[in-house]
């Protein structure tokens, strides 16, 4: 097989060009130059962004069985970067997102992917918002390849070594510093998430089987807990860390933000909480998606980060991520929460 990843340096690009080398397959990656591709792929440089972007990929004779592209800014460079691969490419598979739902986004229940999508996405479009963005993507890709002849692959949240986004680096940093740390509860809330390895794992094995159509791509539901994902963190690091179990109700009257101020959590029987843990991939399921356990995730993730110097990269069209120190020490102090609702850790399920 023949891959071409639009990207293919970073996170998710980059697990798709190594799982397929992994496959044996050709890969060419094209990419700005920023960062080093994986071995043992072929490179093209360009700017989508920059007049005459791309020249280079325009310019060169390869043909292709497939392309990967997992841009997120202005859905144009999708549209264009199809349109100058339609007749080079049999098919084009794009990484889009679950945000391009209308909120609140399909949870269990079957069917997610028929739900209502977001509105005012066009496919000739500059960047405006990430779920109008994505949508313009997609509708950029069916505008030129087809129903037919592409994969939509609506991913959840997606953690696992080189990410760029700051979650659970963020979360191994911070229990990497050691002392009292907020753990927002319950300990025994199922979380989802996809290693970016196994999103790969899933897209490959999904054109191989020529699928189309929109999938919604993330981990089952309760893959893992977040008691699980931060005792993981604690082991791996080898740091002197008290996790302290905090309920919900405290954590919001601080003003701390779910997702973002403590990523990955979101409080239980909210809406928030619905939309990202709770999503139905019986699809994804019933076409080979496979997911490793939360351990590897976790492990593989500290190796990649201690191996950097300990500081991830952070992409810089996203939220910085992680709660303020001080916030944090407020909290763990008492101040303004309800007395009695910090805990120790316990074991899991108390």
């Amino acid at each position: 097989m023949r891959l071409l990843v639009l990207g293919g340096t970073e996170f998710v690009g980059r697990a798709v060009a190594q799982a397929a080398l992994g496959r044996g397959w050709e890969v060419t990656v094209f990419h700005r130059g920023r960062h080093q591709p994986p071995p043992g792929v072929r490179s093209l440089h360009g700017d989508r962004t920059a007049p005459d972007g791309l020249a280079a990929l325009a310019a060169d004779p390869g043909t292709w069985d497939a392309v990967v592209d997992t841009w997120s800014a202005g859905p144009r460079a999708v549209l264009a970067a199809a349109r100058l691969l339609r007749g080079r490419a049999a098919r084009y598979a794009y990484v889009s997102s679950r945000s391009v739902y209308a909120w609140p986004w399909p949870s269990l229940g079957g069917d997610a992917e028929l739900g209502p999508l977001v509105e005012g996405a066009l496919a000739d479009a500059e960047q405006t918002a990430y779920p109008q963005d994505k949508r313009g993507g997609e509708l950029a890709v069916l505008e030129t390849f087809g129903g037919q002849d592409s994969l939509l692959v609506r991913a959840g949240l997606i953690l696992g070594p080189h990410e760029n986004v700051g979650r659970l680096p963020w979360w191994l940093t911070r229990i990497a510093r050691g002392g009292p740390v907020l753990a927002p509860g319950p300990r025994e809330l199922p979380v989802q998430f996809i290693d970016a390895r196994d999103l790969a794992g899933w897209l490959l094995g999904a054109v191989e089987q020529s699928l189309n159509g929109p999938y919604d791509l993330v981990g089952p539901p309760g893959h893992s807990t977040m008691g699980e994902l931060l005792d993981l963190c604690v082991q791996v690091t080898g740091a002197d860390a008290e996790l302290r179990w905090t309920d919900p109700a405290v954590i919001l009257a601080a003003g701390i933000e779910p997702w973002t101020g403590l990523p990955v959590w979101a409080p239980p029987d909210s809406e928030l909480y619905a939309c990202v843990h709770r999503t139905d991939v019986s699809r994804a399921l019933a076409t080979g998606l496979v997911c490793r356990p939360a351990a590897e995730t976790v492990a593989d993730t500290w190796r990649w980060l201690t191996e950097i110097g300990g500081v991830a990269p952070m992409r810089p069209d996203r939220t910085v991520n992680g709660v303020d120190p001080e916030a944090e020490a407020r909290v763990l102090a008492g101040a303004g929460g309800v007395p009695g609702t910090t805990t120790e850790e316990g074991a899991p399920g108390e």
